[in-house]
């Protein structure tokens, strides 16, 4: 393929940075070419209707008791990194409860029209994990959400750290406030983040769920179960439209500095179909740059 100067600086800027949005320019080439993944690309999850960036930001390192390494860089510091990993393309972010990072959101996402970035958050349901001991039910918790990020609607309301194989039963009221949530439009769909395989098993069978964050790596890192047991699962869940967001594809950054490990899990993610999209908890505009190039160098599944 002949590339004039004007085509060659568009081409390279896709590579530079991670700074392009949308796939590669597809070869002249008589081959089926599938194209390069961009960490940038708009993905819509499951059957949510949700459009998003193929990989989200995420806010819950070490989280706890509101607060996570990005509250804990100083508010300034997160802010700028936020709007940064939006200026660069990320158009998903990932929060909690639990981390208390929604008073991040305003402050660097100032002035943007709500329509372009999504915004997902989790309920914290369970004892401990935040100060209060009062655990109100989701209409009241999701009011609060919305006044702290400044919002009319969230696109995605998870109920945070499910375990046990019969949550759903044990859930229901909860589930049941957010589906009217739903039906009112404060939340345009709800789903888990799933903590052990026997949830994950269950979020794939329960109709109420619209998504499911799951963790998933070939290496059983702060994973639910082996890799060979998750993955069908994760497959299950994407064939009944539940949209699919991969949690600790860096192994909750155990393959921070390792570059071979890290390359296989991005692959792997991806080559077997196992997400719709992935949040990932990146602390420098450095390490959103390092995945989203790696990304690039995996094809789509044929």
């Amino acid at each position: 393929m002949k590339l004039n100067r004007r085509n060659f600086l568009r081409v390279s800027a896709a590579g530079v940075g991670g700074m392009a949005v949308g796939h590669w320019p597809a070869l002249a080439s008589s081959e089926t070419i599938h194209p390069a993944l961009s960490a940038f690309d708009t993905i819509t999850l499951g059957r949510t209707g949700i459009r998003t960036s193929r990989v989200a930001m995420g806010t819950g390192v070490h989280g706890g008791m509101r607060e996570s390494n990005h509250t804990r860089m100083g508010a300034e510091n997160a802010h700028r990194l936020i709007r940064d990993m939006f200026d660069r393309g990320v158009r998903g972010f990932d929060l909690a409860d639990l981390y208390g990072t929604h008073p991040l959101i305003p402050p660097a996402l100032a002035g943007l029209p709500r329509d372009q970035f999504t915004l997902f958050s989790k309920i914290w349901w369970r004892p401990g994990g935040i100060p209060e001991p009062e655990r109100p039910e989701p209409d009241v918790v999701v009011h609060r959400f919305l006044k702290e990020l400044k919002t009319d609607y969230l696109d995605l309301v998870l109920l945070h750290c499910v375990e046990a194989a019969d949550w759903p039963k044990a859930l229901s009221r909860q589930m049941e406030v957010l589906a009217d949530l739903k039906r009112k439009g404060a939340v345009r769909a709800v789903g888990v983040s799933c903590h052990s395989l026997a949830a994950l098993k269950a979020a794939a069978e329960e109709p109420w769920v619209d998504s499911v964050h799951a963790r998933i790596n070939p290496f059983q890192m702060s994973m639910d179960g082996p890799p060979e047991e998750v993955a069908p699962v994760l497959k299950t869940l994407r064939s009944k439209g539940k949209g699919v967001v991969g949690m600790k594809i860096i192994g909750e950054g155990k393959l921070r500095n390792d570059e071979a490990r890290k390359d296989q899990s991005i692959r792997y993610a991806w080559a077997e179909g196992l997400v719709d999209m992935v949040t990932v908890g990146f602390e420098k505009t450095a390490e959103l740059d390092d995945f989203a190039n790696r990304l690039r160098r995996v094809t789509q599944p044929a």
